[in-house]
């Protein structure tokens, strides 16, 4: 048994060690974190603790999971008080059975330690004379050492109290209790290099640079853009952050899961570098405020992960007279291209004539990625920028460069203008058939109405999650849009896990003529979330 769990009602300490008691179990440990008085010298009143439940529970979980696997106990729990508590309150619990009471001390003792470093929890210390504001305990607390799980001989019930993470860093002012060693930021050496000097460094100032999209390709890009001193960084990004982003968005922590990443974004180039100003644009870049968003800035930067937006931006930078700097990453492989205006480079309309449509190559939610990946690109990207700027030697002309991180290869593909180029930057989007995306309760009901739904996911998908409709056709994308035929004179629903797949197939498939085709809205995820909002 393994429970962990958040409570805003004083922890019921009998109750919860009663659930632990085993006949298996010769040895039980408990840890007690309480509320004392004092901490850091400051006369503490009382204290707030908050969460992020829902991701809480979620690693709590995980962290007894491991316990067990890790020591071989039987029966473990945790609970976290949140709200207000008073001096003396008990803050933690942590109660763990074990055959053998060795097994009980390191488990628990391993429990509270991966607690305090990894739970999105904050608190706020309220002393005599103020308080600490919002402290960010996640992954703060100090390290443990290499012997902290060794068998310790203390008495099984540990009274340490809930301030271990006092010194820890604030949220909103990151730099409030470290040591000033510098107020402003120090580009000695850069400056050292022939090619920058005062003169270089006052070229970066006076830059501008747009970069669209702040996750995998964006991290890197503003991170080393604002510590060179670019004067001025939009960042434009719609998304929030998710877990699932942290291991290749580097510049982000598991507490700021759920916050817009523009504006998260914008606060760590403002604590990295305070010469730069920062405007956060929190919305979806599309053709009615491309032209907007990129008019203020001398360079645009892609990071995103669809080619609709970066055709788009490719337009946009066309029309305006804007460098443009584009990365692409499909599992260990990416791309980079710089599309330069004043010289006639070659755009990406010019490389690929027939722009391939969102859903038809897997994003890294479908694909896959490797965290270094999008960061080697991001780098370069935030190189390419530099070396305009700075006029360096090297730069992208006409060439695409691909890159295979797993042989480390690279290859330079010499790309032309073409002879229609000038028109590019007056292309747009295409405008999706308005028709194309239904929704519908169930594809049952599809079926009432006269659609014959066609499965167009992987073979493994339909393995792991098989359609509840058994007269669905099943029949592979890849299949599909090499030209097996769908049956003539029906009405077909292609479904697909999230709708990108199933849309992007429906538009090709209309404009080969075949028009009685459509896109189920959302896909079968949609199904599950209706059913959740529902319930």
């Amino acid at each position: 048994m393994a429970r962990f769990d958040f409570t805003t009602s004083p922890i019921d300490v009998a109750r919860a060690r009663a659930a632990l008691a085993d006949p298996a179990s010769g040895g039980y440990a408990a840890f007690e974190g309480w509320v004392r008085d004092l901490n850091d010298g400051q006369r503490v009143e009382h204290l707030e603790y908050e969460a992020f439940e829902a991701l809480g529970r979620i690693e709590g979980e995980r962290i007894l999971a491991e316990a067990c696997a890790k020591f071989g106990v039987t029966r473990v729990a945790c609970v976290h008080r949140l709200g207000d508590l008073g001096i003396g309150e008990l803050a933690v619990w942590v109660g763990v059975s074990a055959p053998h009471r060795d097994e009980a001390f390191r488990a628990c003792r391993y429990i509270i330690d991966e607690v305090k470093h990894r739970l999105p929890i904050w608190k706020k210390e309220h002393y005599v004379d103020g308080d600490s504001g919002w402290v960010n305990c996640e992954r703060c607390a100090a390290a443990p050492r290499a012997d902290d799980l060794a068998p310790t001989h203390h008495t099984p019930t540990h009274h340490a109290h809930a301030h271990a993470q006092s010194r820890h860093a604030r949220v909103h002012a990151p730099h409030a209790h470290a040591p000033t060693v510098a107020s402003t930021p120090d580009y000695s050496r850069q400056m050292a290099l022939r090619e920058v000097g005062a003169a270089g460094q006052a070229k970066l100032r006076s830059t501008s640079v747009l970069v669209v999209g702040a996750g995998g390709l964006g991290v890197p890009v503003l991170q080393f853009l604002a510590a060179a001193g670019i004067g001025r960084l939009g960042i434009a990004d719609h998304d929030r952050l998710e877990p699932s982003n942290l291991h290749r968005q580097t510049m982000y922590a598991l507490a700021d899961c759920g916050s817009p990443k523009a504006e998260l974004a914008a606060a760590r180039v403002a604590a990295l570098n305070p010469d730069v100003r920062v405007d956060t644009h929190a919305v979806r870049v599309d053709a009615g405020n491309v032209a907007a968003l990129l008019a203020p800035y001398d360079i645009v930067v892609d990071c995103t992960d669809n080619f609709a937006t970066k055709f788009l931006l490719n337009d946009a930078a066309l029309a305006l007279g804007r460098i443009a700097v584009f990365a692409s990453v499909y599992q260990y492989e990416g791309q980079l291209q710089v599309v330069d205006p004043q010289r006639g480079t070659a755009c990406l309309r010019c490389v690929w004539p027939a722009a391939t449509r969102d859903g038809l190559v897997g994003n890294c939610a479908e694909a896959g990625v490797l965290g270094p990946v999008p960061g080697t690109l991001g780098t370069l990207q935030a190189l390419e920028v530099l070396k305009i700027v700075l006029g360096l030697p090297g730069r992208l002309g006409d060439d695409v460069l691909m890159l295979d991180l797993l042989s480390l290869s690279t290859t330079r593909l010499r790309a032309r203008p073409a002879p229609e180029h000038a028109a590019h930057g007056r292309s747009t989007m295409e405008t999706p058939v308005d028709d194309i995306d239904l929704a519908f309760d169930t594809l049952a009901a599809a079926e009432a109405a006269g659609f014959t739904i066609v499965d167009i996911r992987e073979p493994a998908e339909w393995m792991r999650s098989p359609l509840p409709v058994p007269r669905a056709q099943q029949l592979p994308l890849a299949r599909l849009l090499a030209g097996e035929p769908l049956a003539p004179g029906e009405r077909h629903l292609l479904v697909c896990a999230h709708g990108v797949r199933s849309h992007a197939a429906a538009e090709m498939l209309r404009a080969r003529g075949v028009t009685r085709v459509y896109s189920l809205s959302g896909g079968i995820a949609a199904f599950a979330a209706h059913t959740q909002a529902r319930v």
